[in-house]
């Protein structure tokens, strides 16, 4: 992970690890149940090498059938209590932004805590990745710092073209890639006209996993200079249709886009969904985020 090709920079995850320490401290002083039950790890099955994988996972006899490209890794599971499975928006919306921030970098960011979090707490993390054509699961869950920062580092790879999506049905349902019960933070920024579909089947969820809706306040992002009087031609970058707007239409683009996420929220409130909003200014994403996952630990205990 390098700061110039990345939403969120080596540094700023190591920041976000001092954060999260800081924050949970208490849980390190044997405040906490184990999450661990069971015996040990249970071999699961056999996948591609990915980077993060131990070295000492290579199934070397299965490598040497493949020639070595790629190598094949030998999958345990560690038996726990804890599971969080990420599920994270790369629609083309999320690349829109402001002062080199696209609303991807603050989903990245969301991405790393809950990584990171779970890293601290020894909880299994996964991720899946979802856009209008696909969803898959993108990291399966496992253990450990290194395979949180694997998860950051799969979901940027997506959102900057370094990984494509494999050719799968819109129709899977979330519910279908969770193999165990989970604790599921939904991030989007929502600028999708079909979320009363997206909510309604993230409620179903919710019936056997710990869900929650984290919606990435997106105003900023689309306030635009201020311009002389005149007609703008703009595209919509899901859909690529345009029309033409007038500039005080313009000015008001990121007061309908608050609108907009203000009615999301709403929806999935009534729904009985819990909700998290997540702005761009980072000391306040830190504070409002680990408080709410410490809060969370709290109750959940």
């Amino acid at each position: 992970m390098t700061t110039a090709d990345a939403l969120v920079s080596w540094t700023e995850v190591q920041d976000i690890e001092l954060v999260i320490v800081r924050r949970m401290h208490e849980y390190m002083a044997g405040a906490h149940p184990s999450v661990f039950q069971g015996g040990g790890f249970d071999f699961v099955g056999l996948r591609d090498w990915q980077p993060g994988d131990r070295l000492s996972s290579i199934d070397w006899s299965q490598s040497t059938l493949t020639n070595f490209s790629p190598l094949i890794s030998r999958e345990f599971e560690q038996q726990s209590t804890a599971r969080i499975v990420i599920i994270a928006d790369t629609s083309i919306s999320t690349r829109c932004g402001t002062q080199g921030v696209p609303i991807a970098t603050v989903i990245a960011r969301t991405v790393a805590t809950f990584a990171m979090a779970g890293a601290f707490f020894q909880d299994q993390v996964g991720l899946i990745t979802f856009d209008g054509r696909s969803r898959q699961l993108s990291v399966r869950p496992q253990v450990g710092k290194s395979h949180a920062i694997h998860c950051v580092d799969a979901y940027q790879d997506v959102v900057l073209g370094k990984k494509k999506y494999k050719s799968e049905r819109i129709d899977n349902t979330f519910d279908g890639l969770l193999r165990k019960t989970s604790l599921v933070p939904f991030v989007s920024d929502f600028l999708f006209e079909d979320y009363e579909s997206l909510l309604d089947e993230l409620l179903k969820l919710q019936a056997s996993h710990d869900t929650f809706v984290v919606i990435v306040d997106s105003r900023d992002a689309y306030d635009m200079p201020v311009i002389s009087d005149g007609w703008i031609e703009v595209a919509d970058v899901e859909t690529g249709q345009s029309r033409l707007l007038s500039s005080s239409e313009l000015q008001q683009l990121g007061d309908r886009i608050a609108a907009w996420q203000d009615t999301v929220e709403a929806a999935a409130l009534s729904r009985g969904l819990e909700v998290l909003r997540v702005g761009t200014d980072v000391d306040i994403f830190h504070s409002v985020i680990v408080r709410f996952l410490a809060d969370r630990r709290l109750r959940k205990r």
